[in-house]
Formats: structure tokens, C-alpha cells, sequence
């Protein structure tokens, strides 16, 4: 009876231990709008697409889609980023790239877009905003 009992306090040993595992860390972090290719009237219930550019500050940095915010008929729109916290990211200067954001308008009206350009000197948000007509 021992020796089954020892044997049973061993395989529970055994699959009690779980190596260690690193976890990646990450967090989201917004990046600015570079700039805004965008058709000066949208049609309602109907695919548009918006060019927007910005920059990858550093390796890390992926994209992760639109930071997207609707209230009533004005969308806030900005980068949202990925970051992989490790310590080989390499900073870079010239990643300028090009995402498309489908927007489909369900009324007419004006829009206004305003588009996250960073912070100034005093932390406060920065926009470029643009008015399109939707018929």
C-alpha cells in the first residue's frame, strides 16, 4: 500500500510542476495621423475609403487598427499600435505607412473627421479636422 501511495504522490508531483513561462508584454498605444487622403463627398450606404499615413516610432510598434469614436456625426479617428515591450527595438525614422479606413456613412449630412495628430507642449490633444458632405 505504501508503494502505491508513494507512486501516486509522485505522478501528482510530476504533473503539478509547469515550467515557467515568459508572457510577451505588450500594451496599445495610439500613434498620430501623418496625414489624410480623403474624397471631398461621400455617398450614404455606401463604402468609402480614407488613405491615412502615419509613422512606426520604433520595431516594436505594430498596427493594430483604428482608434475609431462616433458621436452623432462627428468620428474621431486615430492609429492604434501594438507595442512589444522588449529591449532590442531599434527606433525608426523613415516606416511611413498607408492603412485604409471603410467608412460607410448610414444619413446624409456634414461629417466632421478629426484626426488624432499627437499632443502639444502642454499635453493637449491636437486634431486635423476635415467636413465632408455625405449625399
Amino acid at each position: 500500500m505504501k508503494k502505491i501511495l508513494a507512486l501516486i504522490g509522485v505522478f501528482l508531483m510530476v504533473i503539478s510542476c509547469e515550467p515557467e513561462t515568459e508572457e510577451t508584454k505588450m500594451h496599445l498605444e495610439l500613434l498620430p495621423v501623418e496625414s489624410v487622403v480623403m474624397p471631398t463627398e461621400f455617398y450614404a450606404n455606401t463604402n468609402n475609403d480614407i488613405i491615412i499615413k502615419f509613422f512606426r516610432p520604433t520595431s516594436c510598434h505594430g498596427f493594430d487598427g483604428f482608434y475609431y469614436e462616433k458621436d452623432g456625426l462627428t468620428r474621431t479617428v486615430a492609429i492604434q499600435s501594438v507595442v512589444i515591450e522588449q529591449d532590442n527595438c531599434t527606433n525608426l525614422t523613415d516606416q511611413g505607412l498607408e492603412k485604409v479606413l471603410q467608412f460607410e456613412p448610414t444619413e446624409t449630412g456634414t461629417y466632421l473627421f478629426k484626426f488624432w495628430k499627437g499632443k502639444d507642449t502642454n499635453g493637449d490633444d491636437i486634431f486635423e479636422e476635415i467636413s465632408v458632405d455625405v449625399q
